[in-house]
């Protein structure tokens, strides 16, 4: 063998090499509901969720031993370090392009602060396009999914078919908005939104978006998506006319991976700003309706970030505080609307994806989904002991809301309120708890971060009347500048110019007509 030939093979052997290595580092996913061979990231993310109606998961959670080491990092080059570990057939300077391009000067003035409010610290994770926490994950979402088919190779365009409770809609048609091969079709309870929320919805622009109403509540718009997911005769038809069928809701892991960045940027920061010393445990209060905002806390504590209790706070519909005292989900009862809309949810998808993870049982899970859809509730076993679950009613959130602004001068809007209010129930609890028992009195004092959710100019009336305004008779963008007054807290200009913004979706249907307005938008109807 000739030395040029010998280099050849040891390059040859080198690359196999390499790719082996590359492979065994490789994390896929598999679904919740059947034991079948995991599935590539990019895969996950196109396909949305399984055909077999579970949510993909990853086989296994990366652990990162040095978390002191990424002190110094911005947001997105920590966004990077933690979304690598489980996007792994993304190359490298294919996954930094989609972080350059979401987390941009569309966040502003920061993309993710932490503000110490009293005793405890709220990371605000409203500061991007949509002033929702949704942004923080469905800015990046288009730029995976573009990246994922130019991988998978997909030639046909990309249908998007998402429900909302309110926030997720606006910040998913503003990531897709007019991006080449995507279309997106976002359904909202008529009645169930803010008269912001709504308007930020039915004013959106762009050429391959199509918004519209039902009659009917979030948990019913949500269902009808999974049953057109599930649908295989209209998934052949959509393939059919040239359309792969994908979803922006936080069932698409390509949605929840991002939001366990700001887990670690927020327990970082205070790292950084010595609020907090190295290795010490501080616990997270998350406002909690479709359970992925919290899942991703879940995900960070399990990656090894030292978080002590993760307090799930829900609002009058506390489907899940039930559920984690009694063990029991009992959907069986009436859905409320509340002043934290994005919370009036009672099937909360991305619990199906904890259940797995603690009881690693596709056949239980599988049995306790379809008792669900057929009976209203099922009942499951686990070891819930990472959670604290408790709920706020309307009057507590106001009261909340109130005490917080009169005591802190800061303003929250009703979602963070139930969420400072629960942690305020659970500090109460820990108070008791630390008279009477005198064993470790250090669990007792953890710091907390409550995730801030939402603008509270997404909620004005609620907000204004909470805080003492009168708003009787008043329009909302009365309020909304009236409540500037008042706080001092800036207006987003983008609130304030949709008074002014022409009305492009006024259709509302019934739930078993989405189908068919979904052939229409693709076929070029519009409600213009």
């Amino acid at each position: 063998m000739t030395n040029e030939e010998k280099k050849q093979d040891d390059n040859l052997f080198n690359d196999q090499n390499r790719k082996k290595e590359s492979e065994k580092h490789q994390i896929k996913y598999k679904s919740t509901r059947n034991k079948t061979q995991g599935i590539s990231s990019t895969q996950a993310i196109i396909e949305g969720i399984s055909n077999d109606g579970g949510l993909f998961v990853p086989v296994s959670i990366p652990i990162i031993k040095d978390i002191v080491s990424m002190m110094d990092m911005d947001y997105k080059e920590l966004a990077f370090e933690i979304m690598s570990l489980y996007l792994t057939d993304f190359s490298e300077s294919s996954l930094k392009a989609c972080i350059e391009k979401s987390y941009d000067d569309k966040f502003s003035p920061e993309i993710a602060p932490v503000k110490k409010v009293g005793d405890a610290y709220f990371l605000e994770l409203f500061h991007g396009p949509t002033f929702a926490f949704k942004d923080m994950a469905l800015s990046i979402l288009p730029h995976l999914m573009k990246e994922a088919a130019r991988i998978q190779d997909i030639k046909k365009e990309i249908f998007i078919l998402t429900a909302t409770s309110g926030d997720t809609g606006k910040a998913a048609l503003e990531g897709f908005a007019d991006l080449s091969g995507i279309n997106i079709a976002v359904f909202y309870p008529s009645d169930g939104v803010s008269y912001v929320q709504k308007l930020q919805m039915t004013t959106q622009q762009g050429n391959n978006v199509f918004v519209a109403g039902i009659t009917g509540n979030f948990d019913d718009a949500q269902s009808a998506v999974k049953d057109i997911f599930n649908d295989k005769d209209f998934k052949a038809l959509l393939d059919e006319k040239g359309y792969i069928m994908s979803s922006a809701n936080s069932i698409n892991i390509g949605r929840l991976i991002p939001q366990i960045v700001y887990y670690f940027y927020g327990y970082l920061t205070l790292l950084k700003n010595n609020e907090i010393k190295k290795g010490e445990k501080i616990n997270v209060a998350v406002p909690t309706g479709n359970f992925g905002n919290i899942l991703a806390a879940y995900y960070a504590k399990k990656m090894g970030l030292p978080l002590g209790k993760l307090i799930c706070a829900s609002n009058e519909n506390n489907i899940l505080s039930d559920f984690f005292t009694t063990n029991t989900y009992d959907k069986r009862r009436e859905l409320k609307l509340t002043s934290s809309p994005s919370m009036d949810i009672l099937i909360s998808s991305n619990l199906e994806r904890l259940l797995f993870d603690l009881v690693q049982d596709e056949d239980k899970i599988s049995e306790a989904m379809q008792d669900l859809s057929e009976k209203g509730i099922f009942e499951i076993k686990a070891n819930f002991g990472d959670f604290y679950a408790d709920f706020a009613s309307e009057d507590e959130v106001r009261s909340e809301i109130k005490r917080v602004f009169e005591e802190q001068d800061y303003l929250m809007d009703p979602h963070t309120a139930v969420a400072s209010c629960v942690y305020e129930k659970y500090k109460k609890k820990n108070d008791d708890d630390k008279n009477k028992y005198k064993d470790d009195q250090k669990k007792y004092d953890t710091k907390t971060i409550i995730v801030s959710t939402a603008s509270p100019y997404k909620f004005a009336h609620m907000v204004a009347d909470a805080i003492g305004l009168p708003v009787k008779d008043k329009d909302e963008f009365t309020i909304i500048k009236e409540l500037g007054k008042k706080s001092g807290l800036k207006i987003p200009p983008e609130i304030i110019s949709l008074e002014d913004k022409e009305i492009r979706y006024s259709m509302v249907i019934n739930k078993e007509d989405m189908k068919k307005a979904v052939m229409d938008f693709l076929e070029g109807g519009r409600d213009d």
